[in-house]
This record gives structure tokens, C-alpha cells and sequence, in this order.
């Protein structure tokens, strides 16, 4: 039992932090990469930013006139939304601004269908993906544009932060940090190769890459760029152009959305599965099972047996005993964090031990999703927090 206790903290360790920490050392010997040269006037690509609304009345002007707003030459800048089965008047709302292309069709078929129909209408050699409920920084635009001056470089992917208020629930603290954690690795993967796939509140690709995935692809965003590095190129991290998001409504919103990215992530694994081939994909190969694939699959399955491996070996051992207790108290900190999920709480730090397990069990309850077939691409829209006016 205290072989198995210590091979399986070793495995979570390394999902969880050692990986992290191994490529924090690996950067201290490898000459890193030049920053991208600022790119200004005609030399910035033409780029289409390419947005997939459904029912996003409350939010849709706000996000063109952020659109807008970018600092990015208007004459070297599309805008196109496609709004298919759309019913609450976003595509009516759409109409205040001509300078913007919207397709609409009043079936919903999920997003990747939406996309995929709106890219025959991409014409220029760079399309931005962003949410409609996300805000973007003045500069995100050239910011990702940048680095397209490297031929190397086929996708881009921006940073996504969760804006928090004061009086926001208690969970929201905890998706925030594990968002700010996940932006660090994303830092470092993307210096050590790339990144490993990218969120879809924004990130940017060489249109000439992209390529139709099944309709029934649940996470687009991470396959559509995990192929782009499986063909060669890099998929840079560009830390200064953000989009903001709020918070899950409830943690019930938020595990509805992370079961639906574990049932994803499952579905990308199999299709994916050739990544796994270290031979062929080197560093990829590593940083593809370190930093995705252990999460889904071996990680989550290690936490129940290492606590039961802890309380075998505890009989008679003051040292296993004390481990144990450590356990059992991270537990019933998660366990207050659940009952507290709800209310505002001054010390963020405290949701943390909730929102990791919240984390793993919806890769319980994505697996069995997947399994089912369950989980369609046409996805209940998981609802968010209000913005701060």
C-alpha cells in the first residue's frame, strides 16, 4: 500500500504541479524564442473576425463596439457573425451596424456547423475566433496579428480571464485562480514548442489551415488547433490579448460547462489518439499526455485510490496517519466550499479544494457522457454572471 500511496502521489504531483515545474527548469537552459517585432500599417495582415452568437441579445452590441474599438486598421479588418437559430432578435440587432457581415439561419446545427458554414465566406488569410460574451483589450487584435510574421507560427491563442466582482459567488474565486494557473502553463508551453490547444473566447489561425472537423465535435477549438500543431506549426501564446469573461451564474453552471469539455476532451483523445506516438511527435507528444491528457484520464482516477492506499497504510504509522488527516482535511475544505458555493466569501483562496474537485468529478461524469453518447455538439449555453455596469 505505500508503494501504491506514493506512486500515485507522484502521478498527481506531476499532473498537477511537477509538470509545470519541470518545464519552469527546462526554460532556464533554452534559449528562448525573440519576441514578436510591434507590426504596424499595411505590413499587419487582413484579418476576419469570426464570431458564433446564439441568443446573445443582452450582450451582442456591447461585443461589436468592442469589436470595433480594436486598435487595428479598419480598411484590414472584417467582421463576421454568424447567428444561426438565433430566435431572441440578435440577428435584428446586428442590423445597427452595416460595417458588419451577419449570416443567419434560423436552424441551430452548434457552433462548429455555424463556423464551418461562416468560413466560406473567410477571405482574407488570417480569421480570429472570439465569443460573443467575451471582451477583448484595445490591442488584442495586433497583438495575435504579430505574430503571424513567423511562418512557422499557424495559430495563435489569446489569454482568457474571468472577471470576478465583489459580490460574485463564492466558486467564481476559484475558476478565476485556475484560470490564472492555466495561463502560466499556457506561458510555458508555448516556449517550450506550443500550446496545447487553445480556449475558444479567442484565439486566431492562418485560414488556409483550417480544415472541417465532424459535426459532432464537441470542443472544436482544442481539435481544430492540436491538428494544426499535429502538421508542424507552433501555436504561440499571446499573454497581451485577452478575453474577459464573467463568472459561471452557479457552480451548477460551471460543472455543467466542465462536463461538457471532459466529454470533449474524451472524444478529441480518440480521435487524436496518433499525438500519443513520442517517436513521431517528440515534444508535442510530451507536452500533449503532460499537460492534457493525464488531467482526463489517469489523474482523476488516482485521487480516490490514493485516499484509500493512505488509510491502508495509516494502521500503525504516525507518518501515514498524519497524511491522512491532511487528506481528510483538504476534503472537508472542499466539502465547505460546496456548502458555501453560493455566497460571496472574502478569502478567494478557500474555493480552491471545491473547485479541484468539482474539476474531477466532472471528468467522472464527462466519461460517462462520452460513453453514452450523450454529450451532442449542440450544447446548453452555460450561463454567466452579469457584468458590472
Amino acid at each position: 500500500m505505500t508503494t501504491l500511496f506514493w506512486i500515485l502521489f507522484g502521478l498527481l504531483f506531476y499532473t498537477y504541479l511537477g509538470y509545470g515545474a519541470i518545464g519552469w527548469v527546462l526554460l532556464r537552459f533554452k534559449k528562448r524564442a525573440p519576441t514578436p517585432m510591434e507590426v504596424s500599417g499595411d505590413a499587419l495582415p487582413q484579418l476576419t473576425v469570426l464570431i458564433a452568437a446564439y441568443n446573445e441579445a443582452a450582450l451582442i452590441k456591447q461585443k461589436i463596439e468592442n469589436t470595433l474599438q480594436q486598435n487595428y486598421p479598419a480598411e484590414r479588418m472584417r467582421v463576421l457573425v454568424v447567428t444561426d437559430g438565433s430566435d431572441d432578435g440578435t440577428p435584428e440587432l446586428l442590423q445597427e451596424f452595416p460595417q458588419v457581415q451577419t449570416l443567419h439561419h434560423p436552424v441551430r446545427q452548434g457552433k462548429i456547423a455555424a463556423v464551418q458554414r461562416a468560413m466560406a465566406y473567410v477571405q482574407t488569410p488570417v480569421v480570429v475566433f472570439s465569443d460573443a460574451n467575451t471582451f477583448l483589450n484595445p490591442d488584442a487584435l495586433r497583438n495575435l496579428a504579430r505574430h503571424f510574421s513567423d511562418p512557422q507560427i499557424g495559430a495563435v491563442a489569446g489569454e482568457k480571464r474571468v472577471w470576478s466582482g465583489a459580490k460574485d459567488k463564492a466558486h467564481a474565486s476559484g475558476e478565476g485562480l485556475y484560470w490564472k494557473y492555466e495561463s502560466w502553463l499556457k506561458k510555458q508551453d508555448a516556449e517550450l514548442g506550443t500550446v496545447v490547444g487553445a480556449a475558444g473566447e479567442l484565439f486566431a489561425i492562418r485560414a488556409e489551415l483550417f480544415e472541417s472537423v465532424p459535426a459532432d465535435t464537441i470542443i472544436e477549438d482544442f481539435y481544430l488547433t492540436l491538428r494544426i500543431a499535429q502538421k508542424g506549426y507552433r501555436v504561440a501564446y499571446a499573454p497581451d490579448a485577452f478575453a474577459e469573461e464573467s463568472a459561471s451564474a452557479s457552480a451548477g453552471e460551471e460543472i455543467k460547462r466542465k462536463i461538457r469539455i471532459s466529454a470533449g476532451g474524451f472524444q478529441a483523445m480518440a480521435r487524436l489518439r496518433s499525438l500519443l506516438n513520442p517517436i513521431r511527435y517528440g515534444m508535442l507528444a510530451f507536452q500533449y499526455v503532460s499537460h492534457r491528457v493525464l488531467r482526463w484520464t489517469l489523474a482523476p482516477a488516482a485521487l480516490p485510490l490514493l485516499f484509500l492506499a493512505n488509510a491502508a497504510a495509516a494502521p500503525g504509522s504516525g507518518y501515514y496517519t498524519a497524511l491522512l488527516v491532511l487528506q481528510t482535511a483538504f476534503y472537508l475544505v472542499a466539502f465547505l466550499g460546496y456548502l458555501t458555493r453560493e455566497k460571496p466569501l472574502p478569502v478567494k483562496g478557500f474555493q480552491v479544494p471545491f473547485y479541484f474537485v468539482l474539476m474531477n468529478v466532472s471528468v467522472y461524469l464527462g466519461l460517462v457522457k462520452y460513453l453514452r453518447n450523450q454529450q451532442s455538439a449542440i450544447w446548453e449555453k452555460a450561463q454567466r454572471a452579469e457584468w458590472a455596469q
